[in-house]
């Protein structure tokens, strides 16, 4: 295999022709021959350089609206011929064939047409059948072709031929090929997941995934870790897609810990007023409401200010200047909100290590997604939890009915304990948690630890009792036993919400109606692994 390759004659066909006639022009001046199909084509001569249509080298004009314009001999065989072969020089010479050095194409937008919500029929004629074609072809033919499919390739592959008279090096063309055939996988991937979900195969025999490169990270969860940073092409509002500010590269960690916080304060709507999450380790160890952001934040403090420290901080409102500096007066890893005023981000430029993130809004709690695990040898592949229960979906199962203010905070807690790792157990009081207890093997001990956090953090307050007196609390699965209800009892909760469904619901009843506690059932749970 050659290392170096020459480079005379070129063939451009894209949808996106973003940095097209540039590139077409360097080829030029370096005396690259110019190929072309129609948009391409007429985009080139409209820049004045001289480009030969596809269809005069094939003799075939396009057709059927342009579905066949390359799938040509004439045009694969100058792909795939091996040009250290004289059995493939010879019917190269016999049938016309001329080589292709250079293979510069871009898809059809079909994922733009999907993600505008295109028809059924617009999304099938936007699936590309020449251009991956070619690339395949190409990519396999790499010891002696060129093949581009993103623009962010152009200067390089003008760059190896400044530096190598003209030729490319089998470095590059080996990189690029591993990318086109990513870029055709990628694209299948596109067109199989849309069709499921066209079609209604909610488990198709076979699926694929896909993602885009964003950035390498110094180590994954551990130093000895490798990692890197994928998008999903979805779009959806978080840290993929926010705008970073300030601060030093975002690690594994704070990636993991950023989106987990930026999902769950968006539960909370911004036109209910401010609401503010602070997430230590993918679990909320704050969550408050307030009259203010300020307010919100510190409420959200208040739960837990020990682990606070060094903690992720989300908004589901601008950050302001007063926000800022309530945020500043400890250590904190990354903020994320919506936005930012310029007197934040003034408040956030002494913080140099703090890093500040801005997405333009939230992500939509109940919008359809699919959530992937991998295990060994294997997938979990399930739609993303958007359950959601509202004050009608509530079933009051005691003597005791609760308050309107105590269903509030009963819903507040709800939508924290979704987000908490299971087993979950969260004690709310006038829309704050007080005591959040998560990740443990018995719901007992989630109860316990969240109850002894609120008395710690009473003390530290210089408080006569902890918070979690009148509180409200939820629990993300059904109690097993009464137990757990009565250390929630203990600790001074006055209502409880939990899924329901126990064989032994009629007990925990009885043990709610003898210690005087509202309980309502939502009939959903919501386990977090």
């Amino acid at each position: 295999m050659t290392n170096l390759a020459p480079l005379r004659r070129a063939l451009l066909s894209v949808s996106d022709k973003t940095g097209l006639v540039d590139l077409a022009r360097a080829l030029a001046e370096r005396g690259v021959e110019l190929l072309s199909t129609g948009g391409s084509a007429q985009a080139l001569r409209d820049a004045g350089l001289d480009v030969r249509d596809v269809a005069d080298v094939t003799g075939f004009p396009e057709m059927m609206d342009g579905r066949v314009k390359t799938l040509h001999p004439v045009v694969h065989g100058g792909l795939l011929a091996r040009r250290d072969i004289a059995a493939h020089r010879d019917a190269m010479a016999e049938h016309d064939i001329g080589p292709i050095d250079l293979l510069v194409v871009n898809l059809y937008p079909f994922e733009e047409t999907v993600a505008k919500g295109g028809t059924f029929d617009a999304c099938i004629e936007n699936i590309d059948i020449g251009g991956p074609a070619m690339i395949r072809s190409a990519a396999k033919n790499h010891a002696f072709v060129t093949v581009v499919t993103d623009v962010e390739d152009y200067g390089d592959v003008i760059a190896s031929l400044d530096a190598n008279d003209g030729q490319t090096t089998l470095a590059l063309r080996q990189r690029l090929a591993q990318t086109a055939y990513a870029r055709t996988a990628a694209y299948d991937t596109a067109v199989s997941t849309w069709m499921a979900g066209a079609v209604g195969a909610d488990t198709p025999r076979r699926r694929s995934f896909s993602a885009t490169f964003k950035q390498t990270m110094r180590y994954g969860e551990n130093s000895h870790q490798r990692a890197a940073f994928y998008t999903d092409g979805t779009g959806r509002r978080g840290v993929a897609t926010a705008i970073q500010h300030q601060g030093k590269e975002l690690s594994y960690n704070n990636i993991n810990d950023t989106d987990a916080a930026f999902e769950l304060v968006a539960e909370f709507d911004p036109v209910d007023g401010p609401a503010v999450a602070i997430i230590k380790h993918a679990n909320p160890c704050g969550v408050a409401r307030g009259a203010t952001l300020t307010e919100a934040y510190r409420n959200a403090f208040d739960c837990d200010r020990t682990s606070a420290f060094g903690g992720i901080v989300a908004l589901n409102q601008p950050l302001d200047e007063d926000t800022a500096k309530a945020i500043v007066e400890i250590f904190t890893e990354v903020v994320i909100a919506p936005g930012a005023s310029a007197e934040a981000r003034a408040v956030f430029a002494a913080k140099k290590n703090l890093r500040l993130l801005t997405t333009d809004g939230l992500p939509d709690p109940s919008a359809p997604a699919t959530t992937y695990r991998q295990v060994a040898g294997g997938v979990l592949v399930q739609d993303k939890d958007t359950g959601y229960v509202g004050m009608n979906d509530l079933r009051v199962v005691t003597k005791k009915t609760p308050t309107n203010a105590q269903m509030a905070d009963l819903l507040f807690a709800w939508k924290v304990a979704k987000h908490v790792k299971s087993n979950a157990i969260v004690y709310v009081k006038d829309k704050a948690t007080v005591g959040v207890g998560a990740g443990q093997m018995s719901r007992l001990d989630s109860a316990l630890i969240a109850a002894k956090k609120a008395e710690r953090m009473a003390e530290a307050m210089g408080l006569p009792q902890p918070l979690t007196i009148g509180s409200a609390v939820a629990s993300d699965a059904f109690f097993p036993f009464a137990d757990g209800l009565m250390e929630a009892a203990a600790a001074g909760a006055t209502c409880v919400i939990q899924p329901g469904g126990s064989m032994r619901d009629d007990e925990v009843i009885a043990a709610a109606d003898e210690a005087g506690i509202a309980m309502v059932f939502t009939g959903m749970r919501h386990f977090k692994h």
